[in-house]
């Protein structure tokens, strides 16, 4: 059960980080790259986690070829390699954030 929530909360917390970044890229906020590129570090991980445990359910019951879910693995797959991974825009947040970077 708590699993389940904890997954929600997830998928709910991408959600609002993405609309938070569309709304001040749109509004010409200062803080749209930062918001933008905290989107991208929640959401690139969290779609592949979730279409991951999607796929994993599903073979538990016999219908993993029956319903779309590998497109939409192979989709966050693909996403995470053009756009790039988690730990990328991490990266790329510690600099724009000015955080000193490992030595």
């Amino acid at each position: 059960m708590a699993r389940g929530r904890r997954r929600r909360a997830g998928v709910e917390s991408a959600g609002a980080a993405a609309r938070y970044a569309a709304a001040t890229l749109a509004a010409g906020d200062p803080d749209g790259e930062i918001a933008a590129t905290v989107a991208q570090a929640y959401c690139s991980d969290l779609a592949v986690k979730a279409a991951e445990e999607a796929i994993q359910l599903h073979a538990g019951i016999g219908m993993t070829w029956e319903h779309p879910l590998h497109l939409y693995l192979k989709r966050a797959k693909a996403d995470q390699i053009a756009f790039g991974t988690g730990g990328d825009h991490r990266a790329r947040l510690s600099h724009l954030v000015e955080l000193p970077g490992p030595r």
